[in-house]
């Protein structure tokens, strides 16, 4: 017999990596071809890309409409191989704007849906949780809490835990870290995440070269600079966007030693606040939208917090700087007062780092990925059934 034909899909860099670990998981358990939407990662674990996920990876409601024909094209490829293909179940990952569309027009092909990461739609947007239920045979979620939400909307969901715990791990001691990229070691480290979008470089470059120049001028001669560039950036473009004087390391590929090694990350909100916290890390999340998508989105959001962290926690454990409140003045005040020698600041990060702990405990044991892999072996082997 040919092998299954499954389409897995993936919209950014962050469902890319969680899409790659899933492949390989289906693959020791099932003879399948898997093919879709996705990046490098997917691309390396043997996924064939019918449509690369930067033609699609936008944030915001305005930067949509400007991508429009690009997402249409996306679409269109995808439902036309899935039509060509036939695949038993169509594996989504999280990016509901697109996603959400995509299960609508697979259903009536015959192909059933599975939410591999489901929305944060407890966050903004709650209603939405009825069109997963209405478009989606099966829903995986990685945090405790959104069993229960997604379950009360009649949404058919498992809960198994977060992909990420067990595999988020440096590999390089702070010395042994230094020594690789020419750090000097008794200076504090400051570790930026800017971000994984064109969009979020964009919005948020600008506001941290204008927030560091403070920091530098605070702590004069004491600092190292250390930006950890995600999959899919421009490298060059985003060098030139620094002062050349600053020396700042730009490290591609090697995030988790470069947090490790840190005194203070500066995160985008998103999945890499969830990887900062695995490693125990005291940080600063920031966040910025274009006016307009701010103004747009706010009516939606029914949060009180705005980081992943945060949420988690269900309290303030990390300091976050969202829209109008990052600005350089309040983000280079955030950084001195969690790099300070003072007892203040240093029992600030002690009260950030015991948080983070509380935050690991509730994203729960490792093994989320070969979870999520035996649940849709599981459904896809019962599908067969039925169907005979």
């Amino acid at each position: 017999m040919p092998p299954i034909p499954l389409l897995l899909s993936a919209g950014e860099a962050s469902g890319d990596m969680y899409a790659a670990r899933l492949a390989t998981a289906l693959k020791q358990r099932l003879d399948v071809a898997l093919f879709g939407m996705g990046g490098p990662q997917m691309r390396a674990a043997g996924v064939e890309i019918i449509t690369d996920y930067s033609e699609v990876s936008v944030v915001g409601i305005t930067e949509v409409l400007k991508r429009l024909p690009s997402l249409r094209r996306a679409m269109k490829r995808l439902v036309d191989e899935a039509e060509r293909r036939r695949p038993p179940l169509a594996i989504l990952t999280d990016f509901p704007g697109f996603h959400l569309r995509l299960a609508r027009k697979l259903l009536p092909k015959g192909i059933r849906n599975v939410y591999y990461i489901c929305p944060q739609f407890w966050a903004w947007r709650p209603w939405r949780a009825n069109l997963v239920r209405r478009r989606f045979a099966l829903a995986l979620c990685i945090f405790p809490f959104e069993e229960k939400f997604y379950a009360d909307a009649g949404v058919p969901v498992k809960f198994i835990g977060h992909p990420l715990v067990g595999n988020v791990k440096s590999t390089l001691t702070r010395e042994e870290f230094c020594k690789k990229y020419g750090l000097i070691e008794g200076r504090s480290i400051i570790t930026i995440l800017p971000g994984s979008r064109r969009g979020e470089i964009a919005h948020h470059v600008p506001v941290l070269v204008e927030a560091l120049q403070e920091i530098r001028s605070t702590f004069a001669g004491q600092l190292e600079l250390v930006l950890a560039v995600a999959p899919g950036l421009n490298l060059e473009q985003l060098k030139a966007m620094f002062p050349a004087q600053w020396q700042v390391k730009f490290m591609e590929q090697d995030t988790y030693n470069a947090v490790a090694a840190s005194d203070l990350a500066i995160v985008s909100s998103g999945t890499a606040t969830v990887e900062t916290a695995l490693l125990g890390k005291p940080m600063i999340v920031v966040y910025r939208l274009s006016p307009l998508t701010a103004k747009l989105a706010k009516p939606l959001v029914s949060t009180k917090y705005f980081s992943m962290v945060n949420l988690i926690a269900g309290r303030a454990v990390v300091p976050e700087l969202i829209q109008d409140d990052f600005t350089p003045r309040r983000l280079a005040g955030e950084a001195a007062k969690l790099l300070s020698q003072s007892e203040e600041g240093k029992r600030r990060v002690e009260g950030i780092c015991s948080g983070l702990a509380e935050v690991r405990e509730l994203l729960g044991p490792p093994g989320a990925v070969e979870r999520a892999a035996d649940a849709i072996a599981a459904h896809l082997l019962a599908g067969e059934s039925n169907a005979n």
